[in-house]
């Protein structure tokens, strides 16, 4: 039986027949005589969108401190200091807090070393994985200059606690008073962490309700369970009579610390710059002043 032959069509006509096929085959490209529609008057398209940042840009002040904790294990490890399982001795060398040398020979500069010192490879990777996450969400919040004055003033108040801790009441061995030596970003760590559950709370912030929730309780959840372990660490090397000993101390202050330096403060995203700038430089200053006032009471204490 024979097929009828295709209908003719215009050498212009859109849809065009192809050899074997079975219908009209509409062009990919244009047709020849095809002329774009005059733009709309008043239309304006739509700007690129910027490129979001990343890395550094994104939060230079925690790669910072991350870069300065690293470069400190590197110089301590090249120096011959034992990477695995540095001596009290040279946790000291380098900066350590210890109470009897802070509060009886003038070394307060320990209160702030201290937190850029760890006693080996797993401390301090343990520290610095805690810092960068906790980093690049908090500064987003709290701005370069806030998450760095909140890591050295919350890392500056556990430290003190701690200090105030072993000083009252410092461990006995041999018939020997013995003042351990403290060191680590820890405390500046639950110092952030803190914060974050404070500022997490702002409705003004453009995240969905459900998931600003669960992004605070995993905070929550982050610092009770370590408080817990390290007090569960501590109660188990007492009873052992051995093991390693954890600075619940330090955490504590730190955490709160945190608490009480977010709480005159708000968000930058959702807020007048100008007015956050203002509340942090408040906050700043509040904690700051809190500090001084408790390292006189430790001086005198000590006198």
């Amino acid at each position: 039986m024979a097929s009828n032959p295709p209908p003719p069509y215009e050498k212009d006509d859109p849809m065009r027949w192809q050899s074997g096929a079975q219908g009209p085959v509409p062009e990919i490209l244009p047709p020849e005589s095809y002329v774009p529609p005059p733009p709309r008057i008043g239309f304006q398209p739509e700007p690129p969108r910027p490129r979001p940042k990343r890395g550094w840009a994104v939060a230079p002040g925690t790669y910072s401190l991350v870069a300065i904790n690293c470069a400190v294990y590197l110089l301590m490890t090249l120096s011959g200091v034992n990477p695995i399982s540095p001596s009290p001795n040279a946790l000291f060398a380098w900066g350590g807090n210890e109470a009897s040398y802070v509060l009886y020979h003038g070394d307060w500069w320990r209160i702030v070393t201290a937190m850029f010192v760890h006693g080996g490879i797993l401390h301090l990777a343990l520290n610095m994985w805690c810092l960068w996450n906790l980093g690049l969400l908090a500064e987003p919040l709290m701005g370069t200059f806030g998450v760095i004055a909140a890591y050295l003033l919350t890392g500056a108040a556990g430290n003190l606690l701690s200090t105030f801790k072993n000083i009252g009441w410092p461990l006995h061995q041999g018939g020997q008073t013995i003042y351990p030596v403290g060191v680590g970003a820890s405390g500046a760590v639950f110092g952030i962490a803190g914060a974050l559950i404070v500022l997490l709370k702002s409705q003004q912030l453009p995240v969905p309700l459900n998931e600003l929730k669960k992004i605070r309780r995993s905070v929550i959840y982050f610092a009770v369970i370590n408080l817990v372990i390290g007090f569960s660490i501590n109660v188990g090397t007492g009873y052992m009579g051995s093991g390693i000993a954890v600075d619940n101390m330090a955490h504590l202050g730190g955490c709160a610390s945190g608490l009480l330096l977010a709480a005159p403060m708000i968000p930058r995203i959702g807020s007048p710059r100008r007015k956050f700038d203002f509340k942090l430089r408040v906050a700043v200053g509040m904690l700051a002043g809190i500090l001084v006032l408790f390292g006189f009471f430790l001086a005198h204490l000590a006198q």
